[in-house]
């Protein structure tokens, strides 16, 4: 019998990466996956999404350039190439995940993990041994109870990316990230976009100048975007609201968030939250059962590879017996991948203001050079700071390359640095970033171009 100092149940973002911090420190390690290495951040997630809205993107991009005189001719989608390059994208990091196994010495062992009572693990009948175990074992796509939706063919954001043609008409159910990222995905192919939510506005998680921006984008696209919505059922071609409004699609996606997997987690009798949505930790991850941990999606907070990430390694630490903290949820960014991009960290301003003293500004990229040049004008960037010593509370960004632009303002607080510090940085001209460093002058009562 094979036996370990570590198990990693799944390889995701949360396992590969505990996985080789591990094997990095000494310990003999072994992942087990069963179905596609890599978990659904690269195999149904964050990866195939991005492809998808690169190809967006570039196509919108044309659209742009013929605005100013630049005639692009387009000619017809080959939706097949698109497929092609990304399972290549996908593939091909696999195949890098497998590398840093091999490098590392971790096994890496295909087939379902099971436990009996006496918390024995199996895998494919083979019996496997443990010093300690750490559960990477992700989420599945929530599937509400509609009337009608098990009489109708479906996809789910774990399905999504199995398609090989194009929809004409594609409904999604669903008013978060996802949802709105795939609307964004699929429009600018040619597809006519039906988004449904049943809450009160779409991008709930998000702020709410942010939702403005985003919505105002999605109706310039001419996405149907229905909120509030009452669902009657769903039938064969349509979904039906109560008021007898019907969606219809050849395609419809329910993409109404996820729930943790947690089969393994029951057959170790770990104990859950009150709720009894994810499995209960501690401050080191351990879970109810001593040598047993968990991350990820397994445990609630931000459902972000990035997050199962920084879990994993600070998991790993704790069973290494090596000082750790927990990961700080408000030093987590979160970004959604639309046109424009928007990403943000820390407290909301609504939240900041029940706590603090605050100073809060937009300052937005419409008069910026870049942004002007670039045709690239939509969106801001906010700073919530606290009054008194220009602590750094939390930021939003809403503009072209939002998601790598909010890091700048991340790694200051991380620095322990305050909002004079972004003042005083000195940004290269003509760059999008300027921004940051005007918001922050603004702030102090500083700013030039305000």
């Amino acid at each position: 019998m094979a036996s370990y100092d570590l198990v990693v149940i799944g390889s995701g973002p949360g396992g590969y990466v505990a996985a080789i911090k591990a094997a990095q420190k000494g310990k003999k390690t072994a992942v087990i996956e069963k179905k596609d290495i890599g978990g659904a951040c690269l195999n149904v997630g964050c990866i195939p999404s991005k492809s998808y809205l690169t190809h967006a993107q570039w196509l919108l991009s044309s659209e742009l350039a013929q605005q100013y005189g630049l005639q692009i001719n387009k000619g017809s989608i080959d939706f097949t190439k698109m497929v092609h390059r990304k399972n290549q994208v996908v593939q091909t990091l696999q195949g890098g995940i497998e590398h840093l196994f091999q490098k590392n010495n971790i096994d890496y062992i295909e087939g379902i993990a099971s436990f009996d009572q006496k918390k024995q693990l199996s895998v494919n009948g083979e019996k496997i041994g443990y010093t300690n175990l750490l559960l990477a074992c992700g989420s599945h796509p929530f599937v509400p109870p509609i009337e009608g939706i098990d009489e109708v063919d479906y996809l789910t954001t774990d399905t999504f990316f199995d398609i090989e043609k194009l929809p004409k008409e594609l409904t999604i159910i669903g008013g978060g990230v996802i949802a709105v990222e795939l609307a964004f995905a699929m429009q600018p192919l040619g597809v006519k976009v039906n988004l449904i939510e049943v809450a009160p506005d779409i991008l709930l998680t998000e702020d709410p100048a942010t939702r403005q921006t985003i919505k105002k984008k999605l109706q310039q696209m001419a996405i149907d975007v229905v909120v509030q919505a009452k669902i009657k059922q769903v039938e064969g071609g349509a979904v039906v609201l109560t008021d007898g409004t019907k969606k219809h699609y050849d395609q419809l996606l329910i993409a109404t968030g996820r729930k943790a997997n947690l089969e393994v987690a029951q057959q170790l009798a770990l104990a859950l939250d009150d709720a009894g949505n994810f499995v209960k930790i501690d401050h080191h991850y351990q879970t109810s059962q001593i040598g047993i941990y968990a991350i990820g999606d397994m445990i609630g907070g931000w459902q972000l590879a990035h997050a199962a990430s920084t879990e994993g390694i600070r998991a790993v630490k704790a069973i290494c017996k090596e000082p750790t903290s927990p990961v700080n949820p408000d030093n987590i960014t979160r970004c959604l991948y639309t046109d424009p991009e928007a990403a943000s960290f820390g407290l909301s301003e609504e939240d900041a203001k029940e706590k603090y003293d605050v100073l809060v500004k937009n300052f937005p990229f419409a008069g910026n050079g870049k942004a002007l040049a670039s045709s690239e004008t939509a969106g801001f960037v906010k700073i919530i700071s606290e009054k008194k010593y220009h602590e750094i509370l939390g930021a939003v960004v809403v503009g072209s390359h939002a998601t790598e632009m909010i890091h700048t303002i991340l790694a200051v607080k991380e620095a322990e640095g305050t909002v004079d510090e972004i003042a005083q940085t000195i940004f290269a001209h003509p760059t999008l970033s300027e921004v940051i460093g005007e918001e922050a002058n603004s702030l102090i009562g500083q700013a030039i171009h305000e």
